[in-house]
C-alpha cells in the first residue's frame, strides 16, 4: 500500500495495491515523509473507500480530531443499522458534527421539532445519533443540545444505499431541478461562479436537499430564536436579500412557505460558501 498524502499523523490518503484510493486510519501512519510505501498492514486500524472526489476535499477543511472521532461513529453505524450507508458518510457527518459544534460554542440553538417524528419512524438512527451526542461531550466537552441528536439522525438516513428500484425517481428529479434554480439565484445575488465539483458545493447541495425534504413532507423546521434571526439577518444583510429571493422562489413556484428557521439555516450556508466569492 502507498501512503501518498498526510491528514495527520493518524490518517492519510493512500492507494491500495490495486490503484484504488481509500483514506485510512492508523497509530502514526501519516507521520513518515510522504509518499512511501506502508511495509505492514497491522497499522491499519480502518479504512473508508468510494469516497466521491468533491467530498475528499473536506479532509482539509475539517478539524482532524472530529474526523477520527467520526471514523468511529460510523464503524458502530455500519455494526447497527441494517442497510449499506454512503462512503460518503465519514465526510458529510464530520462536517455536520464539526458545525453543530461551532454553532453550539457560538450559542446558537436550534429545536428541532422533527425529533419525534424521527423517534417512531427511526428508532434506530435516533438512538445511535444519542449516543454520538454523549460521545462528542466525552471527547470534546461540548454539550449538544438534545435535539442535534434529530439531525445526526438524519445524515445516517440520508446516507443509506438504495437499490435501484427503490428511490423516487420523479422526487429526485424534481430536487435537482429546484437545487439549479436555487443555485441560479445565489449566482446573480451573490455574484458568485460556482463551481458544483466542490466539496463546498456539495456541503451546500445537501442541506438544500433536506430543506426540500422537509418542505415536502410539511415539517419545517419552525422554532425560531427570534434574536439570532435578527442578529444574523443584520450580521449577513447580502445573505439575507439572497435567501429572501430563494424564500419567495419556493413560495411562487412551488407553494413552499420557508420559516424563519429554515431561513436562518440558508444564510448561514449563503455566507458560509460566498465567503470568498465561490464555491
Amino acid at each position: 500500500m502507498q501512503v501518498i498524502k498526510k491528514v495527520n499523523n493518524n490518517v492519510a490518503v493512500c492507494l491500495d495495491d490495486n490503484g484504488r484510493e481509500l483514506i485510512a486510519f492508523g497509530r502514526g501512519i501519516g507521520f513518515p515523509s510522504m509518499p512511501y510505501a506502508l511495509s505492514s498492514l497491522e497499522k491499519i486500524e480502518r479504512t473508508f473507500y468510494d469516497i466521491s472526489p468533491e467530498y475528499m476535499g473536506m479532509l482539509q477543511t475539517l478539524p482532524s480530531d472530529v474526523v477520527e472521532f467520526t471514523s468511529a461513529v460510523v464503524d458502530m453505524a455500519r455494526g447497527t443499522l441494517p442497510y449499506s450507508l454512503s462512503p460518503n458518510l465519514l465526510l458529510t457527518l464530520s462536517d455536520h458534527i464539526s458545525f453543530a459544534m461551532e454553532r453550539t460554542k457560538k450559542g446558537i440553538y436550534v429545536k428541532m421539532p422533527l425529533a419525534y417524528d424521527l423517534e417512531q419512524m427511526y428508532p434506530q438512527e435516533i438512538e445511535l445519533a444519542r449516543k454520538t451526542v454523549d460521545s462528542i461531550y466525552n471527547r470534546f466537552k461540548v454539550r449538544l443540545p438534545k435535539d442535534e441528536a434529530s439531525g445526526i439522525a438524519m445524515a445516517f438516513i440520508n446516507a443509506r444505499v438504495y437499490s435501484e428500484s427503490e428511490p423516487d425517481t420523479q422526487a429526485m428529479a424534481d430536487s435537482e431541478a429546484i437545487l439549479d434554480a436555487i443555485t441560479h439565484i445565489i449566482e446573480q445575488e451573490m455574484g458568485v461562479r460556482i463551481d458544483t465539483s466542490t466539496f463546498n458545493y456539495t456541503r451546500y447541495a445537501t442541506h438544500v436537499q433536506y430543506l426540500l425534504e422537509r418542505l415536502n413532507s410539511g415539517k419545517g423546521i419552525d422554532s425560531i430564536n427570534q434574536d439570532i434571526y435578527t442578529s444574523l439577518r443584520e450580521e449577513y444583510p447580502e445573505a439575507t436579500a439572497c435567501v429572501d429571493k430563494i424564500a419567495h422562489y419556493l413560495h411562487a413556484q412551488h407553494g413552499f412557505d420557508v420559516t424563519d428557521e429554515e431561513q436562518l439555516y440558508l444564510i448561514l450556508h449563503v455566507n458560509r460558501v460566498c465567503a470568498n466569492r465561490g464555491l
